[in-house]
């Protein structure tokens, strides 16, 4: 049996890093207790990344590429399970680099690249939404009510920006286990779809309320 070749350190590195600040909040994550994590010493993590902000910009760099994939197929969506299965991928998305948004205010606050390209990721989001909204809405809909469209789109981009914080501050202690995911994604999709059913037509609305019902989630 030919034995798997080791990861390479700096993957390993990124790998324990992700965890570590999904876990406890890249705030209260020292170079020193990552060091201790890989059983490495401080002089080979620096090696690698001379300071705590490259091990952020480049797991943020790694979201960005995953974003921009996962949104680039907002145009595959043709129906409302479509947008479920849309919605949810945004969500595990987002749970994957959750220290991201649980961190947010203090991410941007100390962190110019995140200062200027996370806000881009939030607009390209929008855009994707209203995509969607476009395609799902009825075929009725008058084609010069633009405001709503956008103002719901935006409201979907904010329960997916800040929907983990609100998880978090409802459970601090358990919110953000990884045992828990599966439900705190779900109550996300939930909500976000809750407000794309009422400009639904007829049918597509049941269609929605149906499986919103067949995937309903743990409620807090």
């Amino acid at each position: 049996m030919t034995r798997k070749a080791p990861r390479r350190t700096a993957e390993r590195i990124l790998g324990t890093t992700l965890a570590l600040f999904n876990r406890f909040g890249e705030p209260n994550v020292s170079t020193t207790m990552l060091s201790a994590e890989l059983n490495i010493s401080p002089g080979n993590l620096y090696y690698h990344f001379p300071s705590k902000d490259e091990l952020v910009n480049t797991l943020f760099d790694q979201y960005q590429v995953a974003a921009d994939e996962l949104l680039s197929a907002s145009g595959d969506v043709r129906d409302v399970e479509d947008a479920w299965f849309f919605l949810h991928s945004l969500f595990e998305l987002i749970w994957q680099y959750r220290f991201l948004y649980r961190d947010v205010g203090h991410l941007l606050s100390r962190n110019r690249r995140l200062e200027t390209h996370f806000p881009a990721i939030l607009l390209r989001k929008r855009t994707a939404l209203l995509e969607m909204l476009e395609t799902l809405r009825p075929s009725s809909a008058a084609t010069a009510e633009e405001s709503p469209r956008d103002a719901i789109a935006a409201s979907m981009v904010v329960v997916l920006t800040y929907w983990l914080s609100y998880e978090y501050v409802l459970q601090p202690r358990t919110a953000l286990e990884p045992e828990n995911a599966q439900d705190a994604l779900l109550r996300g999709a939930y909500h976000v779809m809750s407000l794309l059913a009422p400009h639904l037509d007829e049918d597509a609305r049941t269609h929605l309320q149906g499986l919103m019902h067949a995937y309903h989630p743990v409620t807090h």
